[in-house]
């Protein structure tokens, strides 16, 4: 039997919750929920998918071996040096404190899970929905909600609610911590100065330079636009930035991702009246503005999701739900937005322009040298893969017109 040619342009299951990285010219994707039937379904943890941004094709699904993680949501991911390290999440069993990496860079293509048991130094208390910075080789992590026992309560969590008679405590947290990848320590640094954020979780963190900054967030029925930032060197708090000018609303579920040396990318989330939001902004550290972006589709709303950037200055948008998961959790995505922040270089837009006019140009595309020649057959099947979705969509969008009436 021939195969299906669709089955070339698979793409990742939909899902909210879960992991993304970058690593080279591949996105990486992790873990997470879906929902069925109304019940919270916690997608295997033994699956990889994997993106080429060449191709723009979703490479068939990894199986992964190892010390598997429990399948999770909420959990928080980030690469150093071609490994995937996963903290934190929720289960079925509750939250978790654990810690596993998994090396993308391998030579075999088995991609296998460690959980990491022989480090030093304790590690943050079982949490999930938090966001970490990377820096020198460190996995600097913030927040989340989670639980303590009655022992552990300290300033930097917010209680939630308690089950008295297990003395257990749920809530919010503005704890730092940090994991040294290269010695396998974790710690927490003496704050040296500066008011912190307030606890919080399904906020967002991004790195600039040596700044690590924080926007907005949840804590008890309250969300956030508010802007922090740590220096990670000297571990002093900015306090709350003063903006000038106009600001984003108040949100959570959102991500916030560096573009340059001295902006951030702002992109949806859930704001304070349960909306769920598709707008964008850009932060300017230099005129310590936002402007927001007047281009963006307002059909596209996004929460819960990742967001990773590409080589070229490109946001990745993967996954998260369209729809208020709180109250009508049906809306989770598959589909991958990919936003344009700044010019693409001249090569791109000419493999581009050659991609897209494939069939114009076919007696010329095998005349060019090899290594040229491999990259426009790389932007052929991006263009193919582009096109062969948006028909797919557009087909259905007819079907369920047709059904509808």
């Amino acid at each position: 039997m021939a195969a299906d040619p669709a089955d070339q342009f698979c793409v990742a299951e939909e899902r909210s919750g879960h992991c993304a990285v970058v690593d080279g010219n591949f996105l990486y994707v992790w873990g997470g929920y879906v929902s069925i039937e109304e019940n919270e379904v916690y997608l295997p943890s033994d699956e990889l998918w994997i993106y080429d941004m060449d191709s723009g094709l979703w490479q068939t699904m990894h199986l992964m071996e190892g010390e598997l993680p429990t399948s999770m949501s909420g959990s928080c991911g980030a690469s150093i040096n071609g490994k995937l390290y996963i903290f934190g999440g929720f289960d079925d069993k509750g939250y978790s404190n654990r810690l596993y990496y998994v090396n993308l860079r391998t030579k075999t293509g088995t991609y296998r899970w460690k959980k990491i048991t022989n480090f030093k130094g304790q590690p943050p208390t079982p949490r999930d929905k938090l966001s970490c910075w990377v820096y020198k080789n460190r996995l600097i992590y913030f927040g989340g909600y989670g639980c303590r026992k009655h022992n552990e309560l300290s300033d930097c969590f917010d209680v939630h609610d308690a089950f008295w008679e297990g003395q257990i405590f749920w809530g919010w947290h503005n704890d730092v911590h940090v994991f040294d990848t290269t010695t396998q320590t974790w710690s927490q640094p003496t704050i040296r100065g500066g008011d912190p954020p307030q606890p919080r979780a399904a906020h967002t963190c991004a790195v600039l330079g040596n700044k690590g900054y924080i926007f907005g967030g949840r804590v008890l029925q309250t969300r956030m636009n508010d802007l922090h930032c740590l220096n990670l060197d000297t571990w002093t708090w900015s306090g709350r930035i003063n903006i000038s000018g106009e600001k984003p609303r108040d949100r959570s579920w959102h991500t916030l991702t560096p573009i340059g040396d001295d902006r951030l990318f702002l992109f949806g989330g859930l704001s304070s009246d349960n909306v769920p939001l598709s707008d964008g902004w850009i932060h300017s550290i230099a005129t310590n503005g936002w402007k927001q972006l007047t281009h963006l589709p307002k059909s596209r709303p996004r929460l819960w999701h990742t967001a990773c950037l590409g080589q070229e200055g490109e946001v990745m948008v993967f996954g998260g739900s369209k729809d208020d998961l709180l109250f009508m959790d049906t809306g989770h995505c598959s589909d991958l937005l990919i936003f344009q922040t700044q010019p693409y270089s001249l090569l791109r837009l000419c493999l581009d322009c050659i991609g897209k006019n494939a069939a114009l140009l076919e007696n010329q595309i095998p005349c060019l040298p090899s290594k040229l020649l491999q990259d426009v057959l790389k932007k052929i099947t991006f263009w193919a893969a582009m096109t062969h979705r948006q028909e797919r969509k557009a087909e259905t969008e007819r079907q369920s017109q047709l059904h509808s009436t």
